[in-house]
């Protein structure tokens, strides 16, 4: 914990250099102005309350008061325009001066304003005075305060691999002490050269008598930034500024994140996610050890945890295999299954990876569910439509899924297991021990062997084996996400924006792992969508591509080409077309070898295009 408390507050220091900093600069050089000397420590006070607060309990109070995410950002945006107004309107000077010094002597115990408020008598001569003395700028504790406040509200996206840690264990509510702590830390550490910001402003304030003597003006005029940046950032232009920077120096911010990603930080954010040491065999299995060997030999890694997940359940007891919607029908837990080996298998079943392990489950779940073997699915989703319990019902009987399977979809399951991959395999004992862990692909033959080995421990004779070799898979793109979330190696000619429609156009031809957009398009956090019509290309080296697609309505279709030639027929591709009816996977690629190539897609209505995984 104390390795990554040190490596949180170094990455807080460093932020204030981040490409996604930059638009919001002038906000924090903005408490450099007024003449209360307690402003730059209202300005971090506001700052670390509203950090910590929204980056561990955003979704909570979202969820608590039923507003869409991006509520509280346009709260800090109506802030930064309001207090950009008081900066260059006198008269609200004034006004707003009055409120903090009656703040100010309340929090003092006094019952008239201090000297720094002496000037304000009422609100009817404050504009006389301001424009006396040149105006003044909000200044004191408090009117910093509100700077800060709204300055957390949008800095919290800003973060590296350390504090990103933090917010997903926030979501999937796991908050502790040491993400409180490690917040801290981060937020301390960002505060530092806020505030050298802020005071050296002061400072070139101080000893540039042009500067003094034009403070009426400078005030004015970071009023009128304040509003500008204030719309800016509330239309969604500062992620295009962001864009902007990055296109012209594409190698600028890529260091910054590095001290994050050392072996020891990374060891230690395993652990966190709750992937650390392996149980004593009187424990709890609370995660796979790390350097766990895909060897088949078994172990001892602690009682397996209880089935927590909300369901609904499929194929158990009382409910009917494929049905949709699926009939409420009572879990399974691990008492029920006393005495019975299980296989504990997370899944999605928009996952490539997933889906190509489920042939070999298929045939364990055949072979052995006479002899005493139970596959239970947990089905954790990746992306939203996963969710849907019709969805997923509907995959279940299309993939041949006639095993018991529950849905996940606050990640209880996961966390029980500290689970971190799809596809991954947990082979529990008669005795409700965890005895051996597969994540990933392929070793089919080993854990098939495991399988054995659990019911001979039980005295069950499994027979003879079923697994076949696994074919190998030849690729080499990795998996490309499309929305802005996980999203990269976008090569357009346009700066990308969150959530709007744009006019888009390719940079160049796209290399391997990169894609491109041609037409109007919408890049969504998990997704992209055309407005009514558009092109995508992608460059790839594999043998299959596979595509996550969402309808939003019916009579959508994909054209398929590979190299500027139409694909053959296939699973899911008719005549070079593919017509997506349902949210699923989607074969749209069979080459009979892999190699370099450039897969265009012309998308035709309202289609939610995903993720693409290669094979």
């Amino acid at each position: 914990m104390i390795l990554l408390l040190a490596f949180a507050f170094v990455s807080g220091v460093i932020t204030i250099l981040s490409p996604c900093i930059l638009p919001v600069l002038p906000i924090v050089l903005s408490g450099s102005l007024g003449k209360g000397r307690a402003k730059p420590f209202g300005v971090i006070a506001g700052f670390v309350a509203s950090f910590t607060l929204f980056t561990l309990a955003l979704s909570a109070i979202v969820q608590a008061l039923g507003i869409p995410a991006d509520a509280m950002r346009y709260v800090a945006v109506a802030l930064i325009v309001v207090f950009g107004v008081v900066m260059l309107v006198p008269k609200l000077n004034g006004l707003f001066e009055i409120g903090a010094a009656r703040i100010a002597a309340i929090g003092q115990g006094a019952n008239k304003p201090k000297a720094g408020f002496r000037g304000v008598v009422s609100a009817g001569n404050t504009a006389g005075a301001a424009t006396a003395s040149g105006g003044s700028a909000p200044s004191g504790f408090w009117s910093g305060l509100l700077v800060g406040f709204s300055l957390g509200l949008i800095w919290t996206p800003c973060v590296g691999p350390i504090m990103a840690s933090v917010i997903s264990l926030s979501l999937t509510k796991r908050i502790d002490s040491g993400s409180v702590l490690i917040t801290l830390a981060y937020t301390i550490g960002t505060s530092l050269p806020m505030l050298a910001v802020m005071f050296g402003g002061r400072t070139l304030l101080k000893r540039v008598p042009s500067l003094s003597r034009n403070a009426g003006g400078i005030q004015r005029g970071f009023g009128v930034l304040m509003i500008v940046l204030g719309i800016t950032i509330g239309l969604g232009f500062d992620r295009s500024i962001q864009a902007a920077i990055l296109t012209a120096f594409p190698s600028y911010g890529t260091g910054l994140t590095a001290i994050e990603q050392a072996a020891p930080v990374e060891a230690a954010l395993k652990a966190r996610g709750g992937a650390g040491k392996p149980a004593t065999a009187a424990g709890r299995f609370s995660g796979a050890p790390d350097g766990i060997k895909d060897n088949g030999r078994l172990s001892d890694y602690g009682a397996a945890p209880d089935f927590v997940a909300a369901g609904p359940w499929f194929n158990t007891p009382g409910s009917a295999a494929g049905s949709a919607p699926p009939s409420p029908s009572p879990g399974l837990s691990l008492a029920d299954l006393r005495g019975k080996v299980v296989l504990v298998d997370f899944w999605t079943y928009s996952c490539v990876n997933c889906v190509r392990t489920l042939p070999y489950l298929r045939a364990w779940y055949d072979a052995y569910k006479d002899k005493g073997l139970v596959i239970v699915g947990v089905h954790t989703p990746e992306f939203e439509f996963e969710k849907v319990s019709s969805n997923v019902s509907r995959a279940m009987g299309g993939l041949g899924v006639t095993w018991p399977v529950v849905q996940d979809n606050d990640y209880a399951q996961w966390n029980a297991y500290g689970n971190r991959y799809w596809p991954a395999h947990y082979f529990i004992d008669a005795k409700g021990r965890v005895r051996y862990v597969h994540f990933g692909e392929g070793g089919y033959e080993v854990s098939e062997g495991v399988i054995r080995a659990l019911l001979k421990e039980a005295g069950k004779d499994p027979g003879g084996a079923v697994s076949r070799k696994a074919p190998e898979i030849d690729s080499r793109t990795p998996e490309t996400y499309l929305g802005y979330e996980r999203g990269r190696n976008l090569a357009s000619s346009v700066a990308p924006k969150a959530d709007q429609v744009v006019e888009y156009r390719p940079a160049r031809v796209p290399g391997n792992g990169e894609w491109n957009l041609e037409g109007r398009w919408t890049i969504a956090g998990q997704y992209v969508v055309p407005e009514s019509a558009g092109t995508l290309s992608l460059g790839f080296n594999a043998k299959d591509v596979f595509l996550v697609v969402e309808p939003e309505g019916k009579g959508g279709s994909i054209g398929v080409s590979v190299d500027g030639v139409p694909v053959g027929d296939g699973v899911d591709v008719r005549d070079g077309t593919v017509r997506p009816t349902e949210s699923r996977l989607y074969h749209l690629v069979k080459l009979p070898a892999s190699g370099s190539h450039v897969l265009t897609l012309v998308v035709s209505g309202k289609l939610r295009l995903f993720a693409f995984t290669f094979g």
